[in-house]
Parts: C-alpha cells; structure tokens; sequence
C-alpha cells in the first residue's frame, strides 16, 4: 500500500505543482509531455515487468522498480530545465511500470480467495486517499517552501516501502535458468512506445495523415506483428498469448481499455466544463473530479465481498449499470446543471470502476496460475493505460475538430474572430471578465456543444462497456 500509494499520488500532486514549475522553468509548449513522457514508459514497461515479476519473483523486480522510481524522483527535484524534466520523468516513469501491478500481484500471492477481496478494497482506497491529499500537499508545498519537494516528499515512502518488502515479503521461488525473451522485450517496447508517441502527438504535432504519423504507425503495427510472431516461438514468451483465449480474462481486459477511455475522457475534460463554461473556481472543478476518486474505493471494497457472494459477473453487471448512468449524466449536463451536476457523474462513475475493476483483478487472478499471474495482472492495467491514451487522442481530436466547426459556422469571419486558442481565456477568471459579452457567450456555447459531444462518446463507450460485460462467464470464486 505504501509503494502503490508512492505511484499514486505521484499524479495528483505534480499537478498541482505545475504552473510553479512552468513559472520558473518555462517551455509552457512542453507542458503536456511532463505527464505524457511518464505515462508512456509506465505503460511501455508495465509488461515486462508482469512477465520479469513471473519468472523472478516480485521482490527483485518491485525492489528495482522501486529503485529505478526513487532515482527519477530524485532527480526531477534537481532539473533545470523543462526538458531535464522531462527526461527525468521517463526514468521515473520506468520505475514505476513495476509498482502498480507488482503491488496488485503480491497480493494475489500471499492472500487466500475471501481475504483477497477484502484487501484489493484497501489498495483500491489508496487511490481515493492520494486523491484527496496530492493535491493539499502540493499546494502547501509549492506555497511555503518550494516546487523540488513536491518530488522529494517521496523519498521516505519509498524507502519504508522497499523496507518493508525486503524485510517482510518471503518468496519461494523455484530457482531453474531462464530463457528471456529479450528479443520479445525490444518489438514490445517499440511497438508500444511508437503507437503512444503518434496517439498523444498526432493532431498537435503533425496531423493525423502526415508523413511521420504514418511512419510511426508502420513501425508500430510492424514491431507488434513481428512480436505476435516472436512469441509464438519463444521458450518463455514475454507474453503468452494463453492467458487471453481465456475468455473472461479476454473480456475483462477488453472491458478496461473501454473505461480506460472513459476515465481519461472525464478527468481531462470535466475541469473545463466547470471552470470555462459553469465559470467556477479551480477548486469547485477539483471538487468535481474528486467525487470520483470518493466513489472509486467505497465501491472497490464492496466489489470484493460482493464478487464473493454473487459472482464476478454480476458484480461487473452492477459496475456496468454505474458507468452507463454516470455516462449519461455527463451527457445530460448543461450549463446550468451547477457543480453538484457534475460531481455526481464522478461519483457514480467512479463506483461503476471501482465495482468492475475489483472485480476483474480478482477474477483474473483467480484464472491463471502463480507462474502467469504477474503478467496476467499487468495485462490489465496495461489496456486500461492503453485505453487512456487512445481516450486522450480521440476525445481530444473530437473535442478540438467540433469547437473548430462551432467556431467556423457561429463566428465572424474577420481576421480577430475567436478561435481554438481564445478559450484558454475562459479558463482564466481575469481574462474571462476581460473579454466581450458577445465573444465570450460564443465560446461558452462552443465549448458546451463540443464537450457535450465528447460526453456522448463517453457514454458511448460505457454502452460498449456493460454489452461485452455481459459476455462475461457466469462463475463464483473459488
């Protein structure tokens, strides 16, 4: 708990840190890739580290991992530069592949069935508490001493992490020589990596059909068919495509790239709304959004004894039920819904993941056996990484190419009409005030009609959600 409580709070309080950090470093232009370099290595190597947890045990692996996240974290405290940052949030971003799933998978390990549902609960309540205390933390930090210690106030947690692990966390792990498959590593890494890179860049950058996003998207689909091949001959394949013919390991996964998309969607795009549109504060938006981060640990401690006494796929049922509500409360919401509107579509959005993401851990690591449940698990959390990514690209491309129509169809055609950048202003309440009533009512409108339609597509894919959940087999833990 306290290493997945490290990784957790890791995004909310950077955050919150941010505008100090651009303030006193500059490149505002690299603003997005300070998380976007993160997310991408946490991504890239979650499924190594899955398949490394199998082969070696978990301590080593989270032991490095952790290693590996402490020296990024370290050194981002020191950069001088918002590309030193950035730098430095790929190594910690290595690091912190291992984390999450490693954490999630050592309780598989040493819990029976009944107690495994109880204590996903409290890891799930670690993202609630990280929720809640990043952003306080930050603030104060950033306010009364300085922006380096948003990172190093990590430091004493990991090191009672990795204290508590090499002290407490006995494995016994069958020593035999392993055959690696690095080569299976490599196209893993480059495929994935490739495919991130064009999804978060493309449509800013370079459009969509140029020249580099065609070639990443060549290397990409090339380096995952010639993995696909790999793996299929491989001793110890990096991934073995066994675990995904079982059906509800399938579904599931399928299920988290779904609300991967969703959960990006939502956390993305809610402040907006309420800020730029409701023209609230930034606290009453964080409010919001943390609704969900309330909702998300309540439900994940009821998904467990729930999965427990009526089955995985009821219990994923109900979570499909509050994700297809919550979807269709954001896309009934209006400008003079208010606040509460939208806190309450976090809130039962968030306890429809965590009703169906308890659920699906619990249920994938009932499937396999100990020697596949690290990259069983890591599977998971990959496709909902996945998901957030491919959620960013499309939602955000939505978003952008429907404000831009709005703009074109509603606006004056002179060289001072608004355009996508002028509604960075109704996020800016000095700015907002500043600008002409005739102007700002058109971007308030733009706005809602294009974050409606993102809305629609959220709901969209919570519809996708609970039909494939659905398709889930009707069994109990056993």
């Amino acid at each position: 708990m306290l290493a997945m409580f490290m990784g957790a709070i890791e995004a909310t309080i950077v955050s919150t840190a941010m505008p100090a950090i651009v303030g006193e470093l500059g490149g505002f232009s690299l603003y997005s890739w300070v998380f976007s370099s993160y997310l991408l290595m946490n991504a890239v190597t979650v499924l190594i580290y899955g398949k490394l947890a199998d082969l070696f045990g978990r301590k080593p692996v989270l032991l490095f991992g952790l290693t590996v996240f402490m020296i990024g974290t370290i050194l981002c405290g020191f950069a001088e530069s918002m590309e030193m940052l950035i730098v430095y949030r790929l190594i910690q971003g290595v690091g912190a592949g291992a984390v999450m799933p490693i954490a999630t998978t050592i309780v598989g390990d040493i819990y029976s069935t009944e107690e495994r549902a109880k204590i996903q609960g409290y890891l799930s309540s670690v993202w609630g508490i990280s929720a809640v205390l990043g952003p306080a933390i930050g603030g104060f930090l950033v306010e009364y001493v300085s922006w380096h210690y948003v990172f190093w106030v990590n430091i004493p947690l990991g090191i009672l992490s990795m204290a508590g692990l090499w002290f407490f966390l006995h494995e016994q792990v069958v020593k035999k020589k392993h055959k690696i498959d690095y080569l299976g590593a490599i196209l893993i890494t480059i495929g994935i990596s490739s495919l991130m890179y064009i999804l978060v860049e493309g449509g800013h950058r370079w459009n969509w059909v140029s020249l580099p996003s065609i070639l990443l998207f060549s290397v990409s689909a090339a380096a995952i068919a010639l993995f696909v091949v790999q793996e299929r001959r491989a001793a110890e394949p990096m991934m073995p495509f066994s675990i995904w013919k079982e059906k509800s390991i399938f579904i599931a996964n399928t299920v988290s790239l779904t609300t991967g998309v969703m959960l990006i969607g939502i956390s993305s795009f809610l402040p907006a709304f309420v800020q730029g549109v409701m023209e609230q504060s930034p606290i009453v938006a964080g409010f919001a959004l943390t609704a969900m981060s309330i909702g998300w640990p309540i439900a994940a401690t009821v998904s467990g004894r729930l999965a427990l006494a009526k089955g995985y796929r009821f219990t994923s049922l109900i979570g499909g039920v509050c994700l297809v509500a919550g979807g269709a409360l954001f896309a009934m919401m209006t400008p003079t819904a208010g606040p509460i509107w939208a806190a309450a579509g976090s809130f039962v959005t968030g306890v429809g993941m965590g009703l169906t993401s308890t659920a699906f851990i619990l249920l994938i690591q009932g499937t396999v056996s100990w020697q596949q449940r690290g990259i069983a698990t890591a599977s998971n959390m990959f496709m909902r990484n996945l998901g957030n990514t491919i959620g960013a690209a499309l939602l955000g491309g939505i978003l952008n190419s429907r404000f831009m129509s709005y703009l074109e169809e509603n606006g004056t055609s002179g060289e001072d009409s608004p355009t996508l950048e002028t509604a960075n202003l109704l996020l800016d309440p000095n700015e907002r005030t500043s600008l002409p009533a005739e102007v700002k009512v058109l971007l308030q409108d733009g706005l809602t009609v294009s974050l409606h339609t993102v809305y629609l597509g959220v709901l969209l894919f919570a519809i996708i959600s609970i039909v494939l959940i659905f398709f889930l087999p009707k069994k109990r833990p056993s």
